[in-house]
């Protein structure tokens, strides 16, 4: 987990001590079950006797629960409720829920939204039988460069803050990054002739899935969503040609639903991106 950078640091409105408290709850994963104060420093790139200061008081106030006889710390229900609470607020987690749940029965394959998490999207909405092989729940991570719903998401993206982002992935992911770079231009492609993303075994060999962005009116968002199975299941023909559609059917009516849609014209839903144009531009951008 990164530090905040130079400029955050000393941006005189930035509460740096905030951001590193924020970040030893971050820390914490699903399943890990404790962390001591030395697996808390790896994780957060803090030194350790400024997370010792910051379990303390984390735990005076009610956030960490501390195990003395492993002289480790778990979450505590005041911290569980901070997550709880913004799941309640989404309401396009529990508008979608009837959208996914039968688009989960037509396809057989695991329907979720997601939203940024810094570089990884988190569900927090999932819709799937108990036979999947993929077995991700809410609270799960996945990675943007990679994941349909993570590419999805980049390309729903404003302009300037998708250059932003592809810059901290490139800063992130160092010489992995030309390979998952081609892969994101692809899929701004395939979203604008398709209205879909792919990711075919480039994030898990055995898992494929679709993505499609949703974009609404209030300024919330974006998100995305995805519809996944394990590569037997879902093959990339039947990705392209039932999967993908299916879920852009779906996420419309979802943005109709929510009040959020954005009409197109059909000059815009037929325009085909060239070579060399936007899509080329903003990767040359950061190269």
């Amino acid at each position: 987990m990164k530090r905040p950078g130079k400029k955050v640091a000393t941006d005189r409105s930035f509460v740096v001590a905030l951001s590193r408290g924020l970040d030893v709850l971050r820390a914490f994963h699903p399943n890990d079950g404790l962390l001591g104060n030395q697996e808390l420093a790896a994780r957060t790139n803090l030194p350790k006797p400024t997370i010792s200061r910051l379990t303390y008081t984390l735990t005076k106030l009610g956030y960490l629960t501390p195990v003395p006889r492993f002289e480790k710390y778990q979450l505590a229900p005041s911290a569980m409720a901070l997550g709880y609470a913004a799941l309640a607020n989404l309401g396009v987690r529990h508008l979608s829920e009837p959208y996914r749940e039968a688009l989960m029965r037509e396809t057989g394959g695991a329907v979720a939204v997601g939203g940024r998490d810094r570089h990884s999207m988190i569900y927090f909405g999932q819709s799937r039988t108990g036979l999947l092989g993929v077995q991700l729940d809410v609270g799960s991570h996945v990675p943007i460069a990679t994941t349909a719903m993570g590419r999805a998401y980049i390309w729903a993206l404003p302009d300037d803050e998708r250059a932003s982002l592809l810059r901290e992935l490139r800063d992130h992911y160092g010489n992995r990054w030309p390979k998952m770079r081609d892969g994101i231009e692809r899929a701004g492609e395939m979203l604008a002739h398709r209205g879909f993303t792919i990711s075919a075994g480039e994030w898990q060999d055995d898992v494929h899935a679709v993505g499609v962005p949703l974009k609404l009116s209030d300024g919330t968002g974006p998100y995305a969503f995805n519809c996944g199975a394990p590569a037997f299941r879902f093959t990339e023909d039947r990705l392209v040609n039932d999967i993908g559609p299916r879920l852009v059917t779906m996420v419309r009516n979802i943005e109709t639903a929510l009040g959020g849609a954005v009409p197109q014209s059909k000059k815009t839903q037929n325009k085909k991106p060239k070579a060399g144009g936007r899509v080329a531009r903003l990767a040359e951008g950061i190269r």
